[in-house]
């Protein structure tokens, strides 16, 4: 049998490791986002290729083991950059409504939105409070390492908690909601 056959032949034999990967490993499958199950298992049979290019074929060890792992393993890795990719698009969308918050312009818009951004102040509490703080200082160009210096000494992880839970906070507000559908 020719190495190419005998390759086939495992990745073949193996499919199914793929599904099992998945099961095992991939929890709420259907709220990871950009990928459906199909595009994991695509991704995932590309680790079980990838397995079956590099497995050296000289007895030792077993295939399934060691395909089960790359296997693993590419699919982590297409989901570590699905959540990198949602966290930038996060980052972008806090970045677009802090300018739209803390615009320097005297427009109606952005007094509606300092207003807005005020009441929604007045109202929170604790981190949501200090998360639209931080919006507001993000928007003027202070880093989160900066941001937590200046608001007690903390972390900038506490201050990206802050910001996202302000966010998740503002989001839900009608208020905000009207102004961002009004730009």
């Amino acid at each position: 049998m020719r190495q190419d056959d005998a390759r086939g032949k495992m990745i073949e034999d193996n499919m199914g490791l793929v599904g099992k990967v998945i099961k095992d490993n991939v929890r709420n499958i259907h709220s990871i986002g950009i990928y459906t199950y199909e595009d994991l298992f695509q991704i995932g049979c590309v680790g079980l290729c990838i397995a079956a290019d590099t497995y050296k074929l000289d007895g030792t060890g077993c295939f399934s083991t060691y395909a089960y792992i790359l296997i693993r393993n590419e699919i982590f890795k297409a989901l570590k950059h699905a959540t990198l990719r949602r966290k930038l698009e996060n980052v972008v969308e806090t970045e677009k409504l802090a300018s739209i918050v803390m615009e320097e312009s005297a427009t109606e818009l952005s007094n509606e939105a300092d207003h807005t951004l005020n009441t929604a102040l007045a109202e929170a509490t604790g981190v949501i409070a200090k998360g639209i703080e931080a919006i507001r200082l993000l928007a003027q160009g202070f880093t989160h390492r900066e941001i937590g210096e200046r608001m007690g000494g903390v972390s900038a992880n506490n201050v990206s908690a802050w910001v996202a839970k302000a966010r998740k906070y503002l989001r839900s507000d009608e208020s905000v909601m009207g102004l961002r559908d009004a730009t």
